[in-house]
């Protein structure tokens, strides 16, 4: 039988505030972490494995550009830059001062957090494409800064190799113990950003969101709370850098240039702005395109294609699909996939009934 909500019924707070209110929901995350923890790995190729590890890091990474564009209403370019903070402050303390993961990731976090603060500091007086344009500076200037300082970079092609993470003496070497140890992390991610929308703080920043000048008539510290917003998404970035250096066991410029930030924009916008489920559709979206892309044009695309040129095209169809789902998204559904599964769900709520 499925639990379904058929009224309104809490009579307090705490009801009200409850994460999985129905018997339906907690089933599906049990079901959810048995897949995901359980079945998923023991079944599924590295290969499988490995695309499922590169979603994960875009979760968290997208998770916190939502909180600075979804929730508080603060558009940012500059997504990748601090996720390259985060991914160098761990790869130097990793491997200069040999200290272990759970030091390493936690200061690449507050790390970002830190320079996020200080990019943050124009959004006091600027909104919109002002602002945008302030996060594309920041994009270019660390990018900068990071390149002509080999006390940061490492020296010759900004690359430095980081050593996988270990736990009590256990190096996490194979696919499916970084599957694990990304895992977690992204969990706790999820968490996090589901408690922080039901909080006072994801009150405010939806307020400002909506409209800042009535936030700041009802009591809202508006330069406060854009100030932290900037620094939960930046921490939320560093994050996912030092995931992304672990996984790869290299922090590099390069991957964490403009086009990044470009492609975590994209996560949001066809995921759901202000939806941590849509954030999690936009990122496994994102991430699994070119793969698809890759995968159809090698099998059909090869009748069409010479092979000489094949890789080429599928360069170009990536972006092209790139492109064109974010204008289709934009124009037929502006909510993105979360407003689509929204649609699926309340037709099955009162399924099979009209009304």
């Amino acid at each position: 039988m499925f639990h379904r909500e058929s009224g309104y019924y809490k009579t307090t707070y705490a009801a009200d505030m409850e994460l999985f209110p129905l018997p339906i929901t907690k089933a599906a995350i049990v079901v959810i972490c048995v897949l995901f923890f359980g079945l998923f790995p023991a079944l599924m190729t590295d290969y499988y494995i490995s695309v499922i590890n590169l979603c994960a890091i875009a979760v968290v990474g997208a998770l916190g550009l939502n909180i600075l564009v979804g929730y508080t209403g603060q558009i940012s370019v500059g997504h990748a830059a601090f996720m390259s903070v985060g991914a160098y402050t761990a790869a130097n303390l990793a491997t200069r001062w040999d200290l272990p993961f759970w030091i390493t990731l936690p200061a690449g976090g507050f790390m970002a957090m830190g320079v996020g603060l200080i990019v943050g500091l124009p959004s006091l007086r600027v909104k919109g494409l002002y602002l945008a344009i302030a996060t594309l500076a920041a994009q270019f200037i660390i990018e900068w800064v990071i390149n002509h300082t080999p006390a940061i970079s490492g020296g010759v092609q900004a690359s430095i190799e980081v050593p996988r993470p270990s736990l009590a003496g256990w190096d996490m070497d194979t696919q499916t113990e970084m599957y694990y140890f990304l895992m977690f992390f992204t969990a706790l991610a999820v968490i996090g950003t589901l408690n922080l929308a039901r909080s006072r703080i994801g009150r405010a920043f939806i307020a400002i969101r909506d409209q800042d000048i009535a936030a700041e008539i009802i009591g809202i510290n508006v330069y406060r709370y854009k100030l932290l917003a900037f620094g939960l998404s930046s921490f939320y970035a560093g994050v996912a850098g030092v995931m992304y250096t672990y996984y790869l066991g290299i922090a590099n410029y390069e991957m964490f240039q403009l086009p990044i930030s470009i492609d975590y924009l994209a996560m949001i916008i066809i995921g759901g702005l202000g939806s941590v489920l849509g954030t999690i559709f936009g990122a496994v979206f994102i991430t699994l395109l070119p793969v698809v892309v890759r995968v159809f044009m090698e099998t059909v695309g090869v009748y069409f294609v010479e092979g000489v040129y094949l890789a080429q095209v599928i360069a170009q169809m990536r972006l092209i699909l790139f492109g064109g789902l974010i204008i289709l998204f934009l124009v037929v559904e502006p909510e993105g996939l979360n407003k689509l599964w929204q649609n699926i769900r309340n037709y099955f709520r009162v399924w099979p009934f009209s009304h």
